[in-house]
């Protein structure tokens, strides 16, 4: 049986070769499998590019794909999955906070029948506490407004079976959180633990704004309750605004004019009129940007170059 390891990799120059080195030693204890392992550099801009060259010169189980341009981690993952043909496949990191020695644990979970094989990330050494809290309510969002199973600090080291990367090259959408659409799918599902450890080589690649980024995209993909709720508070705005307007306007029928003036009136009508229809506005942009990424069908990726690839290259 063929597993692939798919591995996104942006300016990793200093931990690709460490994590072929960690990755070989887990794999020959897993004599009975052929392996795979998929790189997709996501246009590093330091010598990433140069030490896959390296690599799968020596080793011809390993591929390269090499993007035209920077697509973002979760385009990266869906190129490499788009391009391999086996019975499982491996999404894993290349800063080393997912240890390869778990691969062990995910293919016997594999072999138990579970057709994704999920990890959860219980800590991280010198995990900075703004992404914490952040990553904490995140989760607790998504899970409540998405209906989707999404457990907190999963990530996206997993084991996926060749039904579900079927299933998985169907969907269509540009905009895409990868293990979001994982867990839309369903599937028979299980859950490992591990604890990450720091970074090893290089600052963070993920920043605050791809972030964000990616948080909006995903409650924007998966959940209509933004709207919703624009349209609930309108609604509650509204009916206070109303009320109090009515109760403003009475008092100033009756000759009680001490507490405000007429343009006191019109300000607090404005300003929650105003503010509901800015936010509501603001709100409608985010999806009508989806649907114009989503209309334009564009590429998701360009590959500027393929390594190690024969007659199966996907474009």
């Amino acid at each position: 049986m063929k597993i692939s390891i798919v591995i996104p990799v942006y300016c990793e120059a200093d931990n690709i070769q460490p994590l072929y080195e960690r990755l070989m030693a887990v794999t020959s204890t897993l004599p009975d499998y052929e392996w795979e392992f998929m790189f997709v550099n996501d246009a590093s801009t330091d010598d990433s590019m140069g030490v896959l060259r390296r690599l799968a010169r020596d080793d011809n189980r390993i591929k390269v794909i090499d993007f035209s341009r920077n697509f973002g981690k979760e385009i990266a993952l869906t190129a490499g999955v788009h391009s391999v043909f086996s019975d499982a496949v491996i999404c894993m990191d290349a800063d080393l906070q997912h240890p390869p020695e778990l691969i062990t644990d995910l293919v016997k979970e594999w072999r138990k029948g579970a057709e994704v094989v999920a990890t959860i990330r219980t800590g991280m050494d010198k995990e900075p506490l703004g992404r914490k809290l952040g990553s904490w309510g995140y989760y607790w969002l998504m899970s409540k407004i998405s209906g989707l199973d999404m457990i907190s600090q999963t990530t996206d080291y997993r084991l996926l079976n060749k039904n579900v990367v079927e299933a998985f090259r169907r969907v269509t959408e540009r905009g895409r959180m990868f293990r979001g659409i994982i867990d839309w799918m369903g599937f028979k599902k299980v859950y490992l633990n591990f604890h990450a450890s720091s970074r090893e080589g290089g600052p963070p690649r993920y920043s605050y704004r791809k972030l964000w980024k990616l948080a909006v995209n995903s409650i924007t993909a998966f959940s209509l309750f933004p709207l919703r709720l624009t349209g609930y508070m309108g609604l509650l705005i509204t009916s206070i605004s109303g009320v109090l307007l009515a109760w403003m306007l009475g008092n100033y029928a009756i000759g009680n004019h001490a507490l405000y003036t007429p343009l006191a009136i019109v300000v607090i009508a404005n300003t929650f009129l105003i503010g509901v229809v800015l936010m509501a506005i603001g709100l409608v942009a985010l999806y009508i940007g989806t649907i114009h990424t989503e209309v334009v069908n564009r590429p998701l990726f360009i590959v500027r170059e393929w390594l190690n690839f024969k007659d199966e290259r996907q474009d």
